[in-house]
């Protein structure tokens, strides 16, 4: 190892520990502070209340319910788009998986303009329910169903990495051997993809757990708790011990989520099958007289779960109050006008979330690459375990990270004496910590395609590690490392979990802009930016599909 490479290795080695490792132990030594065996210590009083397991008990249930959901919708898209000769592969992908690069609170605010008696959709039809008709998704029901579809393209994922490499001899000897479609899926295709089904629903479940959008959105204002908000609701005290209560539901969360995680790994990794005389076609049963059938069917699902919502959040956008029908009469940009033209806060909040998302991605893809470059060049077990150390911080809920860095910045930083805490640089430490995974995953996938005798013939050449890395390894994994940066700025654009506990006045961010307008009623206003983030989105998304086929396989997860 030469100097450079020495120098890096330390630098890389600090900023690891500084953003993944510190928040997490701050969070435990917290929560284990004051650990006494009476009833009156921080963590026990929190286990000895009906809220917390109330609020365990909920977020089991949505949770649950909620993979269940996702499961089904996942699967069941996975497999008619990655196994038939359904028409139009990619567009199906890309609008299913819509869903999750829309913020959670958007996608609640799209599906409460859709329902009840003051929804401005149902009222231009004339067929909203009776004025003092309850909310139907203000319910455990309602939070369960919109996260079984904001989980649904995690599952399909899961399942679609696995469809694809199934091998198409052993399906071709099946059919020799005058086995029907139905045996096929029945003895081969379903056993196969066993495992993959089981670790999508736990991943599912995990990514349900520890949702704050939706259940914030839906849950608070019917009084239904779950554990991302009940500690949103406890930061709001006050006391000596509120902190350390909170430390401890966080562990509580976090060590559920990290079970998950462990559960879905391991089943993942019983669902790789080396099987040998895999084809380099893939699998495409057709489907004949139904595939007209079927391709409607997928329209009208895509439809209810992702048009007419986003519909009914444009409708409410242009109508001048809530309950109001659309008519030539009633159509007004006026909240466009009034959040873009006369609101200083949507301003703010654009350009706090710009910043943030734009500096996160530099930052993470500068890190990258010079991180991606070490670890390639580690011993696999060790590149694992530093792997998975840079991954808990994704893994474990936003709500949980958001606490870490509140105990860790809440005091004056040492020798400086200059607090962070409700400044816009903690909530970036803080994506920093928590997307760092989402930016190196990419360029780690290019740098293992890459042939190491480039790079062999540079060193042998004499050129060090610094402009070996500058002049063979970044323009080979170019397009990987923009790529990364790209899906970071898209995550952090419209984040909300980690900014809803790290925001304070005037650091807003467009996910804080919009829940806090819906929470105050103004849900017209709330849902013209709503639309606004949503053509972001599909923008970004749209701009990387372009991209897509100068990427490596893979990098971009809506695209084969």
């Amino acid at each position: 190892m030469d100097n450079q490479l020495r120098w890096l290795s330390t630098g890389l080695f600090i900023l690891i520990v500084s953003l993944s490792v510190l928040p997490s132990v701050r969070l435990l030594l917290e929560a284990l502070s004051q650990l006494t065996f009476s009833a009156s210590s921080p963590l026990a009083q929190v286990l000895q209340s009906e809220r917390t397991w109330g609020a365990l008990k909920n977020s089991f249930y949505t949770s649950g319910l909620g993979a269940f959901i996702a499961v089904i919708l996942g699967a069941g898209f996975s497999f008619i788009v990655t196994l038939t000769n359904v028409r139009g592969r990619g567009i199906w992908v890309f609008f299913f998986m819509l869903p999750m690069m829309i913020p959670p609170q958007v996608t609640a605010l799209s599906w409460v303009q859709l329902f009840g008696p003051a929804s401005p959709m149902l009222n231009t039809f004339g067929i909203a329910p009776a004025i003092g008709s309850p909310q139907p998704m203000y319910s455990a029901n309602g939070i369960a169903l919109l996260l079984g579809i904001q989980s649904a393209p995690l599952v399909f994922l899961t399942m679609r990495t696995q469809l694809v490499s199934l091998p198409q001899d052993l399906i071709e000897a099946a059919q020799l051997a005058k086995a029907s479609s139905f045996q096929i899926w029945l003895d081969i295709i379903f056993p196969l993809c066993r495992s993959a089904l089981v670790a999508g629903g736990a991943l599912a479940f995990v990514s349900s757990l520890g949702n704050f959008g939706i259940p914030a959105m839906l849950g608070i204002p019917a009084g239904y708790i779950v554990l991302p908000t009940l500690i949103y609701q406890q930061m709001a005290g006050f006391g000596n011990q509120m902190l350390s209560q909170v430390a401890g539901l966080s562990m509580i969360i976090a060590l559920l989520v990290l079970m998950g995680m462990l559960l879905q790994q391991w089943l993942q990794q019983r669902s790789r099958y080396a099987l040998l005389g895999h084809s380099t076609h893939s699998i495409a049963f057709s489907l004949k007289n139904w595939r007209i059938p079927l391709e409607i069917l997928l329209a009208t699902i895509l439809s209810f779960i992702l048009v007419i919502p986003l519909l009914a959040l444009v409708v409410s956008s242009m109508v001048p109050a809530l309950g109001m029908p659309l008519t030539l009469n009633t159509f007004t940009l006026s909240a466009f006008e009034e959040m873009i033209s006369r609101q200083s806060v949507t301003f703010r909040a654009f350009e706090n979330s710009t910043w943030l998302a734009f500096f996160s991605a530099l930052v993470l893809m500068l890190v990258s690459l010079p991180l991606g470059y070490l670890l390639m060049r580690m011993p696999l077990r060790l590149r694992s375990v530093i792997a998975s150390l840079i991954e808990v911080p994704y893994a474990i809920p936003g709500i949980v990270l958001a606490i870490a860095f509140i105990l860790l910045f809440a005091k004056p930083l040492p020798f400086i004496g200059i607090s962070l805490y409700g400044t816009l640089s903690i909530i970036f430490l803080a994506y920093l910590s928590c997307f760092l995974s989402v930016c190196l995953k990419p360029v780690l996938m290019a740098m293992s395609q890459l042939d190491p005798a480039l790079e062999e013939a540079a060193q042998l050449a004499g050129a060090k590690s610094i402009r070996r890395l500058i002049d063979i390894i970044l323009p080979l994994t170019a397009p990987a490392f923009f790529a990364g940066g790209l899906l970071v700025f898209l995550i952090a654009i419209n984040e909300l979990t980690v900014s809803a506990l790290l925001w304070s006045a005037g650091n807003e961010t467009l996910g804080v802009l919009i829940f806090n307008l819906d929470e105050s009623g103004d849900s017209v206003m709330a849902s013209a930016i709503a639309v606004l983030v949503v053509v972001l989105v599909a923008g970004v998304m749209g701009l990387l599909n372009l991209c897509a086929s100068r990427l490596p396989k893979g990098v971009i997860p809506w695209h084969d």
